[in-house]
């Protein structure tokens, strides 16, 4: 018989801030040795209840519990955080908010330095773990002068080195290239594989978490449970549609295709799908679609001439990076952990200038401007909101650009609204931001800088956190304002965003432009995934695996298909 570790009965809660409760009679077991996914849209409760798992309810963030909730038989009320976090390991959604140490090793051996573990024996332990998570060439280094997928993975490393037996991961993914997000999923599975530990991975990004086996996915909405699965009983039902959550892209083509999902498909992974039942309406969709025809090039907005720059006088984060933006594009600049995305977007916002080369606006370089002169053209939303929110409410925030601007009150006021609404924070107004989810603080950022309409925007992981309906309603917006001739590019991780959004992906690896050509031509390319630690798109293993003449163009075609679909 399996033996529950988790055990919530009737559980509710509801922050000290808040009218009403986010949890609300929660009923949940959770056995020892599962791996247990929680998905659900942003505010919907999830990462509310991995707080009551792992104790920062109560012990951070105060409000009304009612209900019982046990781990390892042991009420937890009757619990200290010390005691909490014997039994839970947890990799927090944003790594800033985790770190003690000054140095990354210092950091990873924070646990094992509080249990008196002998230095020589916790220097081995600390360096096998770094090693395992790729993060053991920086174990001298800053945990905070990291780039986001390495400090996600000096936090997966401090929890490896834990005796917790159960290991608790919210939005594990959010911070992390492709091929790294692909190998943490899979740590993850070999850590659970190996220790029997229990797993729970609170996530949005659904398809990447499927890559290896999922016991149970639990869905959450308006604070309460409403499925508890296996993942091919979900991907089967629509139940993912309905709650507004991604699902994984081989499904929706397979639904473009007339295909039916059902338990017998075995639609959990791309290649346990018996793709006998679907090739032929795969073959026939593909026949039937064409592909849609290229627009001419408007003139260019922004261009990068032979850009250099490092750090401190160490090696060149980028190294002759040339590349040209033209006016309403929609752009992405991808490529693994610390290869030069974010390094580029501080370079065009004046944050840095570059060692050598020229930066270009509208033609004219743009050295001698002030950052400020800058943000009245280019307007950029950083990776990390907590970085950039500086006022208490959520209205002050979004207002302040247009304060500082001298803008009268009541336009202030009209704009405001209107952007809070495009994302979808309207009903937040009045909040302090101090109660909102991290993503749910990416959405006041984003709104801070759409509020004052600048003709360029640079987003860092604009979608990190989002759930799938609050990424369409931003992604959504976006394209609004890109079609009035807004230039839009994007830094992200996120490989569905780029083949959805942008037309075009410009490639970086070690601080050297690798590729710049169509998302489905980057996402189709052998090499240059390799080389940038991207993915393969499911899309296109989907197209492989039906036999298709060309998969390359099934990819194309899907991503024309799906975006006219969209947009009716």
């Amino acid at each position: 018989m399996r033996k529950p570790v988790i055990e919530f009965v009737d559980f509710s809660f509801k922050y000290r801030a808040q009218a009403k409760s986010t949890l609300n009679n929660i009923n949940l077991t959770i056995y020892e040795g599962e791996k247990v996914l929680i998905v659900g849209p942003s505010g919907s409760g999830k990462s509310t209840i991995s707080n009551a798992i792992n104790g920062l309810i109560p012990f951070k963030y105060n409000g009304d519990i009612s209900g019982s909730l046990k781990i390892n038989g042991k009420e937890t009320k009757k619990l200290s955080i010390f005691e909490l976090s014997n039994m839970v390991g947890t990799v927090l959604q944003d790594p800033d908010g985790q770190f003690i140490g000054l140095t990354v090793g210092e950091d990873i051996a924070f646990k094992l330095e509080n249990d008196c573990v002998e230095q020589e024996k916790m220097k081995e332990i600390v360096k096998e773990a770094a090693k395992i998570v790729d993060i053991d060439t920086r174990l001298d280094s800053s945990p905070h002068r990291l780039s986001g997928g390495q400090k996600q993975r000096v936090s997966l490393a401090g929890v490896m080195v834990s005796d917790a037996n159960i290991l608790l991961f919210d939005e594990p993914l959010a911070s992390l290239d492709p091929a790294t997000g692909k190998t943490a999923i899979e740590l993850i599975d070999k850590i659970k594989n190996t220790s029997n530990k229990t797993v729970i991975i609170v996530e949005h990004r659904l398809e990447e978490v499927l890559y290896c086996d999922v016991d149970r996915i639990i869905v959450v909405e308006d604070g309460r449970i409403i499925e508890d699965a296996s993942p091919n009983q979900l991907l089967c039902s629509n139940i993912l549609k309905e709650t507004g959550i991604r699902e994984p892209l081989y499904i929706t083509a397979l639904k473009y295709a007339g295909c039916e999902i059902k338990p017998e498909l075995k639609p959990e992974h791309i290649y346990s799908l018996d793709i006998d039942k679907c090739k032929n309406k795969l073959n026939e969709w593909f026949e039937s679609t064409k592909e849609e025809e290229t627009k001419g090039k408007n003139e260019i907005i922004l261009e990068l001439k032979n850009i250099k720059f490092k750090y401190n006088n160490k090696k060149d984060t980028l190294n002759d990076v040339s590349f040209k933006i033209h006016k309403g594009e929609m752009v992405s600049i991808i490529g693994r952990n610390g290869a030069g995305k974010s390094t580029i977007s501080k370079l065009i916002c004046g944050f840095y200038p570059p060692s050598c080369g020229e930066i270009l606006f509208k033609g004219r370089n743009i050295a001698k401007d002030t950052i400020k002169e800058r943000a009245e053209k280019i307007g950029m939303v950083m990776q990390n909101p907590n970085q950039m929110i500086s006022k208490t409410m959520i209205f002050d925030e979004v207002a302040l650009g247009l304060k500082v601007r001298g803008m009268p009150e009541e336009e202030i006021k009209e704009r405001v609204f209107k952007t809070l609404k495009i994302c979808g924070l309207y009903e937040m107004r009045n909040w302090p931001i101090s109660a909102l989810s991290f993503g749910q603080k990416k959405r006041v950022t984003i709104a801070s800088i759409l509020v004052i309409n600048p003709e360029v925007i640079l987003l860092d992981e604009p979608t990190a956190g989002q759930d799938f309906k609050h990424y369409t309603e931003i992604m959504e917006f976006l394209c609004e304002i890109n079609k009035q001739g807004v230039t839009i590019i994007m830094i992200t991780h996120d490989m569905h965003l780029m083949l959805e959004y942008t037309n075009r992906a410009i490639v970086l690896s070690e601080g050297v432009k690798l590729m710049d050509d169509s998302a489905a031509n980057v996402l189709t390319d052998e090499k240059i995934i390799k080389a940038a630690n991207l993915k393969e798109t499911s899309l296109y293993q989907l197209a492989v695996r039906a036999n298709l003449k060309n998969p390359r163009e099934f990819v194309k075609r899907f991503i024309d298909y799906d975006r006219r679909i969209r947009t009716i």
